[in-house]
């Protein structure tokens, strides 16, 4: 990704950091420091959210490795300041693969959560981690409550989320890929309306929130349908991306030489899929 620094390797995948997360530490330490005074309070303030995006890196490397043991290879994982993001090659085409990669990341937060409650519960403080939520407790007790947040967030059920993807794996088994991922995005971008709402009302954050839902649903929709049009092998037919050599008119009956990859018979008819024009032979 453009304007990123890059951290280092971990199972052979770079990790990279975008410049706005330098933006993002340099706003914590700032307000901190003005608020309170205390270099000291600044100081914990970037440290506390260099440890949440460290979970959220163990939380994109748990999607790394599960993709990976269905041979699916990961370009890099970057951090935003909205969180991380991991390149798979490609997401497995399998419902239940699909599954199981979908539910990997939100499970490492689980583990991590599970750890820190098990230390509070060890120190005996557990009961006042219990009600101090993020701001007010201590260390240990507010990364319980972050990593908490960021399972229930992910696991929202609409695209670009986790459980997105998790809503799309178990539709896809009724309905099949491509109308499941439709449901998701659509589910997405009325979340995103949401808090976009509350965002003008509450916290102006979740007006950003929104727009990164709102587009990474329609950006979700938009691969899906593309890798339906050049993916389209479907019996006694063929499937091809269309390059036009003049106006295209859906439905009309084209040569088999401005397709990608000729069909037998050499003549079809195009079809509109999204934002790609599709070759299916009659």
């Amino acid at each position: 990704m453009r304007g990123s620094l890059r951290l280092g390797t971990a199972f052979g995948i770079p990790v990279y950091m975008h410049w706005s997360f330098l933006g993002l530490l340099g706003f914590v330490a700032l307000s901190r420091l003005f608020a309170t005074g205390s270099l000291v309070v600044a100081l914990n303030g970037v440290i506390f959210i260099a440890v949440i995006f460290g979970c959220v890196v163990l939380h994109e490397f748990g999607h790394v490795l599960a993709a990976r043991r269905y041979g699916i290879g990961t370009r890099d994982v970057t951090l935003l300041p909205i969180g991380g993001i991991a390149r798979l090659d490609r997401m497995p085409e399998d419902p239940r693969q699909e599954l199981i990669v979908a539910l990997a990341g939100p499970a490492v937060n689980v583990a991590i959560a599970g750890v820190l409650a098990g230390w509070l519960l060890f120190t005996g403080a557990i009961s006042s981690a219990l009600g101090a939520g993020v701001i007010g407790g201590s260390f240990a007790a507010s990364l319980l409550s972050v990593n908490i947040a960021l399972v229930v967030f992910n696991l929202l059920p609409a695209f670009p989320m986790d459980g997105g993807r998790v809503l799309r794996a178990l539709l896809a088994r009724k309905i099949g890929y491509l109308p499941a991922t439709e449901i998701a995005a659509t589910i997405g971008r009325g979340m995103a309306m949401l808090f976009g709402i509350a965002g003008l009302f509450w916290n102006p954050m979740l007006i950003f929130v929104a727009i990164f839902v709102w587009f990474g649903a329609g950006q979700e929709a938009a691969v899906t349908r593309q890798r339906a049009a050049f993916g389209n092998r479907e019996p006694g037919g063929f499937g091809g991306t269309v390059r036009p050599q003049g106006p295209v008119i859906e439905g009309e009956i084209i040569d088999a030489e401005i397709v990608d990859a000729p069909p037998p018979t050499g003549r079809g008819r195009v079809h509109r899929v999204g934002p790609v024009w599709v070759y299916r032979e009659d």
